[in-house]
């Protein structure tokens, strides 16, 4: 992978994610790496780095194998028609654009080139991310370089087209989440006597924990909530509390309001 060139198009947060993830795992070399933004002067920190950057996708994919569209859905078919003389049978396309198929892209820019749909999250930066995919008239090996990239920066798996939409929702989407539950849990702590330093590093570690509890473990979190409820407990009480003010029946509305929204 470090001899091949990659170009990410449109280098908004979830474009820099990547760059960042690629560049700590060092799986491409800087000057491997080329980036494009219409203004490049928010890039002068991957430039410092030695990642090429320019604000012209037409030479960023001509010198590039692997293309990655960081662009937004509204943009994509422009950004499409502008590069699709450049893009050849030896290129594989790779959309993060939430809700385009593989069926407009292709569409646009016909079927010589392989393409896949990728959802990572912008835990690329910090090489944590959970990345799902899906392609059209991808072999083995092409699937093989792309979950590569991707593995790099986290975890990667393999889904049918028509759940990727559910995959931006709990993957995507998700990590605002999860950030809202950790803010009110840290608010929670400052409530009960902790300063917003103290109580940011006791909450982080344990979300981080619990994570890791069923990631390593692999039970059910109810297992894992069972073993910290005592009969009359703190534990309970809270939780039931939670409940009480729909907790549990928030979240999974809100899950699910957000994903009517991206069927829309």
């Amino acid at each position: 992978m470090k001899d091949k060139k990659i170009a990410i198009i449109g280098c908004g947060n979830l474009g820099l994610s990547i760059i960042n993830g690629l560049l700590e795992q060092n799986q491409f070399l800087p000057n491997n790496i080329i980036a494009t933004k219409r203004k490049i002067s928010s890039l002068d920190t991957l430039k410092k780095k030695g990642v090429q950057v320019t604000a012209d996708n037409v030479i960023a994919v001509r010198e590039s194998k692997i293309i990655i569209l960081a662009v937004k859905p509204y943009n994509i078919t422009y950004i499409l028609e502008e590069i699709q003389n450049e893009l050849t049978k030896d290129h594989i396309l790779i959309s993060v654009a939430t809700g385009v198929t593989l069926d407009e892209i292709s569409k646009v820019i016909g079927i010589k080139t392989t393409i896949f749909r990728a959802m990572p999250n912008t835990a690329t930066d910090v090489s944590a991310s959970v990345t799902a995919i899906c392609s059209k008239n991808a072999n083995e090996e092409e699937e093989n370089s792309v979950k590569s990239i991707f593995d790099q920066m986290g975890i990667t798996i393999s889904i049918n087209e028509e759940l990727m939409e559910a995959a931006t929702i709990m993957g995507a989407c998700g990590i605002a989440f999860v950030m809202r539950f950790i803010r009110a849990m840290i608010q929670g702590g400052i409530q009960i006597g902790f300063d917003a330093k103290t109580a940011n590093t006791i909450v982080n570690q344990t979300v981080k924990g619990a994570a890791e509890l069923l990631i390593r473990k692999g039970e059910h979190p109810e297992y894992e909530i069972d073993k910290v409820t005592t009969p009359k407990g703190c534990t309970i009480v809270g939780l039931n509390e939670m409940e009480h003010n729909g907790f549990s029946s928030s979240l999974i509305k809100g899950i699910v309001t957000s994903y009517e929204k991206i069927e829309k």
